[in-house]
């Protein structure tokens, strides 16, 4: 059981457009300088931010299941299958590229969110038929629990459906509450904090994590995970739960 926390110095960076698409990445692409390379299926986390209208040229993907999470603004986004659709905040778009799609997102000003690539099986996903869907913000199941605002955008209730194994939560915890969740044996959640400061423990270990941070908490047997927020402030933090390891041979493995 261990808790491992990097700060923004030991993550990816990179931008677009110009300079008007920043990106801090927890997990960037191979070679990019990220202290972590991936979670298991969890192969790339992108937190991108923009101050002023921005635009992605049309580009391909294939084999990866790809998610957009909006936290605030707007994204235009046009692909290849004919799919022409604006996401807002607190929605989210997942491309299932399969045999190949390229697309291209125009942001909005004061534009934030989340791409994260989850790696399936490429001996599959590579053949199949690529997909678009996307999902507004009441579509997703919210529960309090503690004082604790849970949105569960992978897993459980969730319309989501992804073919790697992965859950997502976006927790919103005021100043001096606390959060559990139970991580099972062989899997790890991977952390994001948006905003605030808080605790983290799981088991005897404990590291105060900071905003911007992230953080990878891995059970070797099942183990519940203890968030506190500091008394000084509200948590906003994105959750995400994979395999320690990837079940399968990876993209580079097969290639």
């Amino acid at each position: 059981m261990t808790i491992r926390v990097y700060s923004v110095d030991k993550q990816a960076s990179g931008q677009f457009d110009e300079g008007k698409i920043a990106e801090q990445k927890p997990i960037g692409f191979p070679g990019e300088g990220s202290a972590v390379d991936r979670v298991g299926t969890l192969f790339y986390w992108a937190w991108f931010r923009t101050k002023e209208e921005a635009t992605l040229p049309m580009h391909p993907h294939r084999g990866f299941e790809i998610l957009s999470y909006l936290v605030e603004g707007s994204v235009q986004h046009r692909d290849t299958l004919g799919n022409e659709r604006t996401i807002q905040a607190g929605g989210l778009q997942l491309m299932q590229t399969g045999t190949g799609v390229q697309h291209a997102e125009k942001y909005g000003k004061e534009t934030s969110g989340f791409q994260i690539w989850f790696e399936p099986f490429m001996g599959e996903a590579n053949n199949a038929t690529p997909t678009y869907a996307d999902y507004e913000d009441r579509d997703f199941p919210v529960q309090i629990r503690n004082k604790a605002t849970i949105k569960t955008i992978l897993g459980a209730d969730s319309p989501v459906r992804t073919v790697a194994d992965a859950q997502m939560w976006e927790l919103n915890l005021p100043a001096g509450q606390s959060f559990e969740h139970v991580i099972p044996e062989g899997y790890s959640i991977a952390g994001l904090a948006v905003k605030g400061e808080s605790t983290w423990q799981f088991g005897i270990d404990m590291h105060q994590v900071n905003a911007n941070d992230f953080t990878v908490c891995e059970a070797k047997m099942t183990q519940t995970l203890h968030i506190q927020s500091k008394e000084q402030a509200d948590s906003h933090i994105m959750l995400i739960q994979v395999p320690s390891v990837l079940p399968y041979p990876s993209y580079k493995e097969l290639k």
